[in-house]
């Protein structure tokens, strides 16, 4: 019996050695090419991508990008990502190539983890889902649809102040700044206006997000399996929703209201049929997501540098108030408005300069290619990082200094502020962005002063800028005698 155990040991010992050695040569076979860019694979399967998510962990993304430029490259380096091969493409020459290829030479990706958080009905990937979602979005931020929203978000503002602000000596901006984007997400997306039934949403959507890129390892208390259970949540109260949307709108009690959803369920494709609701439900997740966690982050953050920089607030504050002195009592804030609020929206722009809430993006090479001398095999990953750029002094002089003016004018060079992306891919809600960050903006210095309750609050990235903490701030509001 003993014979016959240590057989069976010695078996497993084989198998996992045999295992091991295949991962090892299959990682090691991906760079056979002797003229691929300079940079190391890291181990196998998980190549860099501990380093790759620590450096955002501690506050830091743009340093995985610049310790390899420094080492290997400026312009490009190799490494694995998520466990794949990957070269990560740097500086204005980058990004240029990556967005005028679009679809030429590389395509959108997203790692194999998404498409288990983000399951499609129809067995279809994230991304065709997001080239399909990209056809239906472009009549809902056009600049005549835009104008419509203006004064709804400027109400759900000033309810979002009254209720979570007002009366307060003290709040914490992250969560804040997440139901005010969330509250405006649902209200413009799904016309839900019940905040009882908007909240419910909330804490799900932050596990979600916080999931997305993260380690897709499935097992219990891990944030890839949460994102996936909260994924599942969402979805069942999304369908719950557009059911009763629909029998509304079939017995005639709720008239076809100007929103994406109704939008999709009256749409039909070429053969005639309308999506079924898991399908739409998928679709309202995803825009759920990038309709409000990235613009949260952004106001977050303007509120973080407002409150170091009060010589930048009192330009902002001014701006607002001469805003708001031509406003009749009650009068809601119009597209008029918008164009004069230049300088806070330079303030906005150097904000995610500083701490982009999307600080980059993966492609797929679909073609064998050259880039800056190096090849770039057919299947590999390429990244894109806003940082390799927006905190390069070639491109922005003494990057660390908060600088409005760099968007007077021209503003910078094209390729090189892109926390919209760029190129195909770029946003499709960048003004809608715009809209609720400037409305957010008016609506906070009209009322407050403030100030840090931890002068030196860490920064983390997963997989957008948070301040640990959150952000709390003591309020000093305005006196009005």
């Amino acid at each position: 019996m003993e014979h016959f155990y240590l057989s069976l040991l010695l078996s497993f010992m084989s198998f996992i050695m045999v295992s091991l050695f295949s991962l090892f040569y299959k990682h090691i076979s991906q760079y056979k090419n002797p003229n691929l860019p300079p940079g190391k694979p890291g181990f196998p399967f998980v190549g860099e991508s501990l380093d790759f998510l620590s450096t955002g962990w501690k506050g830091h993304p743009e340093k995985f990008v610049f310790d390899r430029t420094t080492k290997y490259s400026s312009d490009v380096f190799k490494t694995n990502l998520l466990g794949h091969p990957a070269a990560v493409l740097c500086g204005a020459a980058g990004n240029k190539f990556m967005f005028s290829n679009e679809n030429k030479l590389v395509v959108a990706w997203w790692p194999d983890s998404v498409n288990k958080i983000f399951p499609s009905s129809l067995q279809t990937s994230s991304k065709e889902e997001a080239i399909k979602m990209r056809k239906l979005l472009p009549q809902f931020f056009k600049p005549e649809a835009l104008q419509r929203y203006i004064g709804i978000m400027d109400t759900i503002a000033q309810r979002h102040f009254a209720s979570g602000w007002e009366n307060r000596k003290e709040v914490v901006v992250f969560p804040l700044a997440k139901n005010y984007t969330f509250w405006l997400a649902c209200r413009l997306f799904l016309s839900l206006e019940d905040p009882t039934h908007i909240a419910k949403f909330a804490e799900p959507f932050q596990v979600l997000a916080s999931g997305i890129i993260s380690i897709p390892i499935d097992l219990p208390g891990t944030p890839f399996r949460r994102a996936i259970k909260a994924s599942k949540f969402i979805r069942k109260e999304l369908v719950s929703i557009i059911k009763q949307r629909k029998i509304e709108l079939e017995q005639g009690k709720a008239c076809k209201r100007d929103d994406i959803l109704c939008h999709m369920l009256s749409t039909s494709d070429e053969n005639g049929e309308c999506m079924n609701e898991m399908d739409i439900a998928d679709k309202i997740l995803g825009l759920l997501i990038g309709g409000h966690d990235t613009a949260s982050a952004a106001c977050t953050f303007i509120v973080k540098y407002l409150s170091e920089l009060p010589h930048i607030f009192q330009q902002v504050y001014n701006e607002q108030m001469e805003i708001g002195k031509g406003k009749k009592v009650g009068e809601l804030l119009n597209w008029d408005d918008i164009q004069k609020m230049k300088y806070s929206w330079n303030v906005a722009c150097e904000v995610m300069r500083l701490a982009p809430p999307l600080q980059g993006a993966f492609r797929e090479a679909i073609n064998d290619f050259i880039f800056n001398g190096f090849s770039i095999p057919r299947g590999w990953k390429l990244y894109w990082s806003a940082n390799s750029t927006h905190k390069n002094p070639k491109y922005f002089p003494e990057p660390e200094n908060f600088d409005p003016s760099r968007f007077e004018g021209q503003g910078p060079a094209p390729y090189t502020f892109v926390p919209f992306g760029g190129g195909p891919r770029m946003c499709p809600g960048k003004e809608y962005a715009r809209l609720e960050i400037l409305v957010f903006m008016h609506n906070l210095v009209k009322r407050f002063r403030f100030e840090k309750v931890i002068p030196d609050e860490k920064i983390i990235v997963d997989p957008m800028p948070i301040p640990a903490k959150g952000l709390p701030i003591r309020l000093y509001p305005h006196n009005t005698s």
